[in-house]
């Protein structure tokens, strides 16, 4: 895990490198330059065409470093700004994005050649790929927040409508559900498919497999996030041990493991929650808990302690901030512990990113296999048909992992997770139209007479 690769710093020679600052002024020399070279080789024309086609993502960029820059500038202990943290999360997530747009591109050049697509009056090219890109890019973030907003909502809310907001946009403390993003992205392209009346089906087919390498690359990014962490396991090839400050960190203090405690909760556990309620059940010996005298049968509340928290330098975000933990049984305090007498490290749980990231590059594979398989058929299939494999074959893959996963409660009274019901939802959808299209062109197939028969009778 590696949360934070670096941070820009709030300011560089004395002047804020967001807001009114350096990147601003890098922003301004380059659209300058830009139009310059506009006007060398077409004229005012041309720097009209150019203003005309760009003009809106300046403006975004410029609203971008201004406005929103700052706010997501972190701060520290005391409360003042010391920068943006470039995410091990986000890096990949770019790896994932330019992979996979890269790929699709290639793709829609290579499809857009082949004569069945030709003889169904559709065309692609590579360059439909990169200007869809932006959109889906745009769809696919905006909708992975709003289902995590949604899912979490409780997450979010403040005294104010404008501070409940800020939370909701506030990329910088993660955030972001795979689900969602792809809805999102694929609504997205819709819209855009349809403003330039391209066909969304070949698109689709020639994107599809790139998911999975994109799906490839933000699991590890998860990895280094810390976050979809799995089930606890024995030590082993896929077994992961996270860090001090790590979500499966707090949530195994929290739950009592990481000091010796198995139980079963007194209520319904909050993820988001700094304390715990729980009726102990065992206490393994030598354990922290066992030193401090709890036993079973005793009913312990586990809080996160800020009392005992060791603070990060002034130099760094106050996220890198580490609680302790207290333990109290009946409000009479127990023991308090600072970070450095709990373990160095959490307890195993399943790496479930790795293995997320092992199915995507298996999911590629099948779905090159399938686009072979479809490509050798004496009657080819309507576009889209790899499009709809693809997704299928994502939801199975998320029905399963969601098995191994433990960090999504069940929800409507079942065991099944949120992401497990869209899935379900999604591959019956896909199934159905799966064999909805295929038995259609079989009836097409069987009902059209043989080639030169039609050409006997044209003639």
């Amino acid at each position: 895990m590696l949360r934070t690769l670096f941070l820009i710093p709030h300011e560089f020679a004395g002047i804020p490198v967001l807001g009114v600052g350096w990147v601003l002024a890098a922003l301004v020399a380059i659209t300058l330059i830009r139009l310059g070279l506009a006007w060398h080789s077409g004229g005012w024309q041309q720097v009209a065409i150019m203003a005309s086609g760009e003009g809106v993502f300046w403006l975004i960029a410029v609203a971008i470093i201004v406005v929103l820059g700052p706010r997501l500038e972190l701060t520290n202990v005391a409360g003042e700004p010391v920068g943006v943290a470039v995410r091990g999360y986000g890096a990949f997530l770019m790896l994932a994005a330019a992979s996979a747009v890269g790929l699709a591109a290639y793709r829609g050049n290579l499809l857009g050649k082949r004569h069945d697509h030709a003889a169904e009056g559709l065309c692609i090219q590579g360059e439909m790929i990169y200007a869809l890109a932006p959109w889906v890019m745009v769809g696919g973030l905006a909708g992975a927040r709003v289902f995590y907003v949604v899912q979490y909502n409780e997450q979010f809310l403040r005294p104010t409508w404008s501070a409940t907001f800020a939370a909701m946009a506030n990329l910088t403390q993660g955030g972001l559900v795979v689900y969602g993003g792809f809805i999102g992205g694929f609504l997205a392209a819709l819209l855009a498919c349809h403003r330039h009346r391209w066909p969304i089906g070949l698109i689709g087919d020639a994107i599809a497999p790139c998911l999975f390498v994109g799906l490839f690359f933000g699991r590890l990014g998860c990895l280094m996030n810390g976050c979809c962490w799995g089930g606890a396991c024995e030590p082993g090839a896929f077994a992961a041990h996270f860090p001090p400050g790590s979500p499966v960190y707090q949530e195994q203090m929290l739950s009592g493991r990481l000091v010796g405690l198995q139980g079963l909760p007194t209520s319904a556990a909050d993820k988001h929650a700094s304390q715990r309620e729980m009726k102990v059940t065992e206490v393994a010996i030598g354990s922290i808990a066992a030193a401090n005298g709890v036993n079973p049968g005793d009913t312990i509340t586990l809080s996160l302690d800020g009392a005992s928290q060791t603070l990060a330098p002034q130099t760094r975000p106050a996220e890198e901030s580490l609680p302790g933990l207290a333990l109290y049984r009946k409000g009479r305090l127990l023991g308090r512990f600072w970070q450095n007498e709990l373990p160095e490290q959490a307890l195993s749980v399943r790496a479930t990113q790795v293995i997320s990231s092992l199915f995507a590059a298996c999911a590629f594979a099948w779905i090159l296999g399938w686009e072979r398989i479809l490509a050798r058929r004496k009657n080819p299939v309507p576009s889209g048909t790899l499009m709809l494999i693809a997704f299928a074959t994502y939801a199975l893959m998320r029905l399963i992992l969601e098995w191994i996963r433990v960090d999504e409660a069940g929800q409507f009274g079942t065991g099944l997770s949120i992401s497990q019901w869209v899935s379900l939802g999604v591959l019956l959808a896909c199934v159905g139209a799966l064999i909805a299209r295929l038995r259609t062109r079989s009836d097409h197939d069987q009902s059209s007479p043989p080639h030169d028969v039609t050409q006997a009778n044209a003639a």
